[in-house]
């Protein structure tokens, strides 16, 4: 059976790496500790969204982060009290009216999810509690920095929504200092303007682990941490984070192959000699050698990567898995759910361990999540 098996106790090594990181910034203006809100989306990162927010608990993480209504509902629905924050803003009423009605804080960011909000709170004679959101150039959620007199005239108009916190989001903070530092200076003075038109706008934050772990200066009163609690980013690892998560299988098959012989789809690998090879039933809808570095990056990046694509098309796959504790090379293209593995002259038998190294949120739900 193949399993993601997660590392409790490197788990909870990043956690305890990522608060004392977060004591670096000392306290916010209110002479409040740091709150390190944990981003669960995306099934927690692939590590199981339900058992991942109850390990994170259980290690003094108090406040969680989601994309979804249904990432919301599911950890209400599994007994999760704690403060939980939609990331999203929606004017869709009958998902506002979930999420209110699971105490759910939701965010603004338009007028058209104030209008709806307020319409949810007179039908159901309650004060909402929401974040504002603010886009400083990520071109999603939240109202535009620039539309300051919009902006303002909006907020002001609600009587119950309770602004318990405003935030942005950077979208190249991994790599673009400068474009980081900018998008940083546009949310400070929106939040000096609302305070000077008298709009609270409670506890601040805008740091992703990237920006989290770049720039202490940038704290505020909050941090939203997701990647970074797996050790898993993309710039330098400062922190001493471990990597967490790996596929665990089995070898499921032994067999001898002759010289010339044909591995894979596509035709991409020919036996140079007689080979003896082992079957592992995981493949890439397991999320093995799958990666989403292609979704961002640079121009230079992406013709990189069409450099790389070009190479990789006349050129044998270089992938390895560790069998019975011995690296063995990946023959041919990796399958839907195989992996062809060279153990020609090495101590491996059917049931030895299989072990990949993978990006958990790459892994299919339906694959068992292991906590050792």
């Amino acid at each position: 059976m193949n399993k993601l098996v997660i590392n409790k106790e490197d788990l909870r090594h990043n956690i305890e790496k990522i608060k004392e990181h977060s004591k670096k910034s000392g306290q916010d203006d209110n002479g409040k500790p740091l709150t390190i809100i944990a981003v669960v989306k995306g099934n927690g990162y692939g590590l199981g969204i339900v058992e991942y927010t109850k390990f994170l608990i259980d290690n003094g993480i108090n406040f969680f982060a989601v994309s979804t209504l249904d990432e919301a509902l599911l950890l209400r629905k599994s007994g999760i009290k704690e403060k939980i924050l939609m990331l999203s803003s929606t004017a869709i009423k009958e998902d506002v009216e979930k999420l209110v009605d699971n105490n759910i804080i939701i965010t603004i960011g338009s007028q058209n999810d104030i209008k709806i909000a307020e319409e949810v709170a007179k039908e159901k004679s309650k004060k909402i509690k929401a974040h504002l959101k603010i886009d400083t150039g990520f071109g999603r959620y939240g109202f535009i920095y620039s539309n300051r007199e919009e902006m303002i005239q909006a907020l002001k108009e609600m009587k119950n929504i309770e602004i318990q916190g405003t935030f942005s989001h950077f979208s190249v903070s991994f790599f673009n200092d400068k474009y980081t530092k900018l998008q940083f200076k546009r949310f400070i003075n929106v939040i000096e303007v609302l305070k000077m038109n008298d709009i609270q706008t409670g506890m601040l934050h805008i740091c992703n682990s990237s920006a989290f772990v770049k720039f202490p200066y940038m704290h505020l009163n909050a941090v939203r941490v997701g990647s970074a609690f797996l050790g898993r980013l993309s710039f330098p690892n400062t922190l001493g984070l471990k990597r967490i998560g790996y596929m665990e299988s089995e070898v499921s098959e032994i067999k001898e192959l002759p010289k010339g012989f044909n591995i894979g789809y596509s035709n991409t690998f020919i036996t140079k000699k007689d080979t003896k090879v082992a079957i592992v039933p995981c493949g890439y809808m397991d999320g093995i050698n799958i990666t989403n570095d292609r979704d961002m990056f640079r121009t230079v990046d992406k013709l990189r990567y069409i450099v790389r694509d070009v190479k990789d098309f006349f050129k044998k796959q270089a992938k390895y898995v560790k069998l019975n504790n011995q690296n063995c090379k990946v023959l041919g293209r990796i399958g839907t759910y195989h992996v062809t593995c060279d153990v020609t002259g090495k101590d491996v038998k059917i049931g030895d361990k299989a072990i990949f190294a993978i990006n958990p949120k790459f892994v299919d739900s339906s694959i068992e999540r292991d906590y050792r």
